[in-house]
């Protein structure tokens, strides 16, 4: 009986450990020009350290579920991540509906100076979240995926002050690469070489950065189509690869801890 109450009492303990050790998610909202942005700010509560901060712009269906549970993943005890809303609270595509994505985008592709305006926006309400969360100001990066890859590019574009962007996936044209010569971050973009939607645009991107000043790698994933890091996604030109996703969040896990270092 000794050792059954025993058991039961370090079962507890781990539980109550478990329970203790939660993500936080909690609201982060502002209004530009007239719109009010609702955004996510992703941290594991039970590590007290000051981490990196990310901006992290998630595919073209915005902040839903499937974001947050990408932003859980990625930050881990390593970060803490705004998960950032580039639409407006009142737009919310619906995962599957690929018609209401593709008009929740339009406004910024035809726009890149109000996606780079709201993208510097999200850097500074991320940096404001350091008196409550445990950011440290000295190490920001911002990560996108598909459409949030287009996204942390032009806000590296933008000559925004971070350690380094990772873009998976992410579309790679930019209205004016003469922008490159403002680049002063760290640029990692993974993109699949069957990638029939922004591979096109990958010479043109070359070309681009050898403009910049600034470090920078591109990174072509073998046998990958688009989408290969989202888990929901399973057409043929946009299908998540468990390897690809794996291999990928390592180069941008290694390049962050280099920028953050200031190490090559």
């Amino acid at each position: 009986m000794r050792f059954v109450r025993l058991g039961c009492f370090v079962s507890l303990a781990l539980l109550c450990a478990t329970a203790q050790a939660k993500m936080v998610h909690r609201s982060v909202e502002w209004t530009q020009d007239g719109t009010h942005f609702k955004s996510v700010l992703v941290y594991d509560d039970a590590v007290t350290a000051k981490r990196p901060g990310l901006v992290m712009v998630p595919n073209w269906y915005g902040v839903n579920d499937a974001a947050v549970k990408k932003a859980d993943m990625l930050a881990g005890k390593d970060y803490v991540i705004l998960l950032t809303d580039m639409y407006g609270e009142n737009v919310r595509p619906q995962p599957g509906h690929a018609d209401q994505a593709q008009a929740a985008v339009k406004p910024l592709y035809t726009n890149r100076v109000l996606m780079r305006k709201r993208i510097n926006e999200a850097l500074a309400q991320l940096k404001a979240q350091a008196a409550a969360a445990p950011i440290d100001l000295t190490r920001l990066a911002a990560i996108g995926f598909c459409f949030g890859g287009t996204a942390v590019l032009d806000l590296a574009r933008s000559g925004a002050d971070v350690a380094a962007v990772v873009s998976f996936h992410g579309g790679l044209a930019t209205d004016d690469p003469s922008l490159a010569k403002n680049i002063k971050t760290r640029v990692l973009a993974m993109n699949g070489a069957d990638d029939k939607g922004t591979m096109p645009d990958a010479d043109k991107f070359m070309d681009e950065m050898r403009g910049s000043p600034a470090e920078w790698q591109f990174v072509v994933i073998g046998h990958a189509v688009h989408c290969f890091t989202e888990v929901d996604e399973n057409s043929p030109g946009c299908k998540y690869d468990a390897g690809a996703a794996a291999r990928s969040y390592r180069m941008m896990s290694d390049w962050l801890r280099a920028a953050f270092a200031g190490t090559p």
